[in-house]
């Protein structure tokens, strides 16, 4: 309401949002991660983001996700539009993720549905945990001289 009737704080919101939501600044993106059977999960919150825009990279034991939602512009072509309310962000988003040994960085997958993200990170079968046949019997007595003559 306040906004509403008093112009020096619309004014003064307008201008803090402009200097520090600039998209030239990277913005965090909300995520979520887990494991499911062989392999991670992470899901990225990214509604309005153009597919086009996403950048998926896996580089050394390092995931890098970036997007942009850029802001709109103005339909005569003469810059952004005027915003009224300005709550959703803009500009380029990016996240990075340490990834441990124990994942195939070769069979990443990702998939963009519904303004979600999702990167399933694969498991490495080297990593994955292999039962070892305890054999029985097989060595008999052995006896053990000393090197002593």
């Amino acid at each position: 309401m306040t906004v509403a009737f008093d112009p020096l704080f619309r004014d003064l919101n307008r201008l803090a949002t402009e200097v520090f939501g600039s998209s030239r600044a990277p913005q965090s993106m909300p995520m979520d991660a887990y494991r499911s059977g062989e392999s991670y999960i992470v899901e990225f919150d990214l509604p309005g983001v153009d597919p086009e825009s996403l950048d998926v990279r896996a580089e050394n034991n390092t995931l890098t996700v970036r997007a942009e939602r850029p802001g709109r512009r103005s339909s005569q072509g003469d810059g952004e539009v005027s915003y009224v309310a300005a709550e959703r962000p803009r500009g380029t988003f990016s996240r990075q993720l340490s990834l441990g040994d124990g994942l195939d960085v070769d069979n990443i997958a990702a998939d963009y549905t519904d303004g979600v993200l999702t990167v399933t990170l694969p498991v490495a079968d080297q990593a994955k945990p292999r039962q070892i046949n305890v054999e029985r019997g097989k060595g008999g007595q052995r006896v053990i001289e000393s090197g002593n003559e």
